[in-house]
């Protein structure tokens, strides 16, 4: 019986002891990873180029005219140093960034702050895909938007089939566009009336003045001028003749289809037989140039 008792007190000893023990584990957890989205990869010889998404801060809706505004306040000092580095008319260079950035609006520029569209060619750089002339083509990625100016400065400058450009005075900037079209800058037919339309609607040249140190003309001292030229009498003008046409008639004064129409408050390129059309002479033209 007294065996029998301490058995059962071991017995209950150990039931005990075993019921209290707890387990416990020393393995730290293991954090998340952060998920990464991949939409372009490209795989060489030499290297490999990931393209990830990017939180872009959103730009503030605005007006298209806003818009521009805006791109001007914030490029115009980067054109006009652009232009004392390699003598490309302030003008032409916003009017271009405007134009293909879609005033710094446009899907590329946000990407890639890529203000010219200029894509890869000889590029060894980073680069972005974006749908153009053909879907998913290549183009140049900067860090910062003066790099994409100082691309563009340099890509005009050391490319020969634009060496043209630079033999047209830095007033110019109507040659400086219609020759960026002929040199095959770009494929739309109407380069250079949008680019011309954009420096005259926002007055770009006033920075090529400011570089050149002349003294910007007052919008209002502009139109004037204008007004003294379509104010030549009729017996000045051109009569229009069977055949012609606005181009015609623009290239026998030396003067844009641009002028012409506003010399004439025209709407459209019609004209007719006996119509009489006010002109710019040749020698008045040159003379803003000079």
């Amino acid at each position: 019986m007294r065996k029998f008792i301490v058995l059962l007190c071991v017995a209950m000893v150990i039931i005990s002891c075993g019921g209290s023990k707890k387990v416990t584990s020393s393995r730290p957890s293991k954090p998340k990873p952060k998920p990464t989205v991949i939409t372009k990869v490209e795989q060489g010889p030499k290297k490999i180029i990931v393209e990830e998404h990017t939180t872009r801060k959103p730009l503030p809706v605005l007006s298209y005219k806003d818009k521009v505004q805006r791109y001007i306040h914030e490029f115009s000092g980067i054109a006009k140093s652009e232009m004392k580095t390699y003598g490309i008319p302030a003008s032409i260079t916003l009017a271009q960034g405007i134009l293909e950035s879609g005033a710094g609006y446009g899907d590329l520029t946000q990407r890639a702050k890529n203000h010219f569209g200029i894509k890869c060619h000889d590029w060894e750089g980073d680069r972005v895909y974006h749908d153009d002339d053909r879907s998913q083509e290549c183009f140049r990625k900067y860090n910062r938007a003066s790099e994409s100016f100082r691309d563009h400065s340099l890509f005009l400058k050391d490319r020969k089939r634009y060496s043209r450009l630079f033999t047209f005075s830095q007033k110019d900037y109507k040659s400086w566009a219609r020759g960026l079209r002929e040199a095959g800058y770009a494929t739309d037919k109407k380069y250079p009336q949008k680019l011309i339309a954009i420096i005259e609607r926002y007055d770009l040249d006033k920075f090529d003045d400011e570089v050149l140190g002349k003294k910007p003309r007052r919008k209002d001292e502009k139109n004037k001028a204008v007004a003294v030229i379509t104010s030549i009498s009729n017996k000045d003008g051109y009569t229009v003749k069977k055949g012609d046409t606005l181009y015609s008639i623009s290239r026998k004064y030396k003067i844009s289809v641009e002028e012409l129409r506003a010399f004439n408050n025209l709407v459209n390129n019609n004209i007719k037989v006996g119509q009489v059309l006010k002109v710019a002479a040749a020698d008045e033209e040159e003379e803003d140039f000079n």
